[in-house]
């Protein structure tokens, strides 16, 4: 089974066009080596997958015949990804509220809420 059509199948991807164009862009790897979206997958390949800035550690298992529900998925597949990767994410998140710099450009509404609060306090 191609490697587009796999994640697509164990429910990485919603769809296979997107499936196929993460592949295209470099962030599927097959037993250390970038793939194409028409390299076929066996089992016992060891697939590492960057999506949502985690990189997923992924063994196939098995082949499906198609799509398979999201109880069935672990049946193909064993997940390998380490604890940290998630983790990682979790930093990032809140990085990002952080980043930018009070009292640069338009308040946020959060911020804009917390303004009013305090001027309303006030008077």
């Amino acid at each position: 089974m191609r490697i587009d059509k796999f994640l697509w199948c164990i429910r990485y991807y919603k769809t296979r066009n997107v499936a196929a164009q993460a592949v295209k862009k470099g962030h599927v790897r097959i037993n250390g080596a970038i793939a194409k979206p028409s390299r076929e997958v066996y089992p016992t390949d060891e697939i590492v997958l960057r999506k949502d800035q985690i990189d997923y550690q992924l063994t196939v298992l098995d082949i499906p015949k198609s799509r398979v529900g999201p109880k069935l998925v672990d049946i193909y597949r064993k997940d390998t990804t380490p604890k940290e990767a998630f983790d990682h994410k979790e930093l990032l998140q809140h990085t990002k509220t952080l980043y930018r710099k009070k009292g640069l450009g338009r308040p946020t509404k959060k911020e804009r809420r917390d303004i009013n609060d305090y001027l309303d306090e006030s008077d």
